[in-house]
């Protein structure tokens, strides 16, 4: 019939999902972008601490088989890396060193001196977690005792103040990362809240007719695992697509960011990102649904 018209009936745990996602994506991103700079910050300070380099001195006139005794003796101390993908400990002869000294300053010693002055060393890597005040002192003392040791020198203002940077860096974003998860959870919360708003008469109405509280959560929790499952994806899907556009317009800096690039933490922080997207949505709208299966009618209006 022609005066005839529909009514658009809501259905239990319908409600405009695309905002939900959006914000849900929105907040996501937003972590991703923090969590990959995060990453990056943390590999700079791990690739730093990995030059860190002390110099072993060794007298002159030294035989072959007492400079390799003397590389014996550092290693068995245990403070070289032992992770490094290059040995942890190198020969550096003094002829070497006189020629990258040359090239270095443009400057040949041998002119006025007429003799090399330069010793034969060894530069080893040292393990990060040797790389304190009280570590590093005793390292010093202890290999200056090996027979043939000349002298052991490290830039000890330097390494002081790449630990104090470190660590003042990772308080910093530990601090703005607490503060940045628990807005997007907020965030997340609240955007959920008020799109359930519209379905709290659809719950009561299914309460009178005697659903259990099971019947009428279910419809809820599983479009909230949907939705955060696909907000998780597409904000993944964002933060791949700005990495890759980074990367094109850094090209330059190609060699530099493969050093500190992580694949494996880039990975599990993606997986984190849909793992959290779901969590939060699933207990954000339980939550709500929970509240509103306890109010009473006058607190419904």
């Amino acid at each position: 019939m022609a005066g005839e018209f529909k009514v658009k009936t809501k259905k239990l745990g319908s409600y405009p999902f695309v905002s939900v996602v959006f914000s849900i994506t929105l907040a996501l991103f937003v972590v991703g972008v923090f969590g990959i700079l995060v990453i990056y910050t943390d590999e700079i300070g791990i690739v730093v601490k990995e030059n860190v380099k002390i110099q072993v001195f060794l007298k002159n006139q030294l035989e072959e088989k007492q400079i390799r005794d003397i590389e014996k003796q550092i290693l068995k101390m245990g403070f070289a890396q032992k992770d490094t993908t290059n040995h942890p400990i190198m020969f550096v002869s003094k002829e070497e060193a006189g020629k990258q000294f040359i090239k270095d300053t443009g400057e040949d010693f041998k002119t006025f001196l007429g003799e090399n002055p330069l010793r034969n060393a060894y530069l080893v890597s040292v393990d990060p977690a040797y790389q304190t005040k009280e570590s590093l002192a005793s390292i010093k003392f202890n290999v200056e005792k090996i027979p043939g040791v000349f002298q052991v020198y490290y830039v000890e203002s330097l390494i002081e103040e790449i630990n104090k940077n470190i660590a003042r860096i990772g308080f910093v974003l530990a601090g703005i990362a607490s503060i940045l998860i628990i807005v997007v959870v907020l965030l997340i919360n609240n955007t959920l809240r008020l799109a359930l708003f519209s379905q709290r008469f659809i719950i009561r109405s299914m309460q009178l007719v005697g659903a259990t509280k099971g019947f009428i959560l279910w419809p809820f929790i599983y479009r909230a695992v949907l939705h955060g499952l696909i907000a998780g994806l597409i904000g993944c899907g964002l933060l791949v697509l700005t990495l890759k556009l980074a990367y094109n317009r850094l090209d330059e800096f190609k060699i530099e960011l493969q050093m500190i690039e992580n694949r494996e933490r880039i990975l599990t922080l993606l997986a984190s990102l849909i793992a959290m997207g779901v969590f939060v949505a699933v207990l954000s709208t339980w939550r709500a649904v929970y509240k509103y299966l306890k109010l009473s009618l006058d607190e419904l209006y």
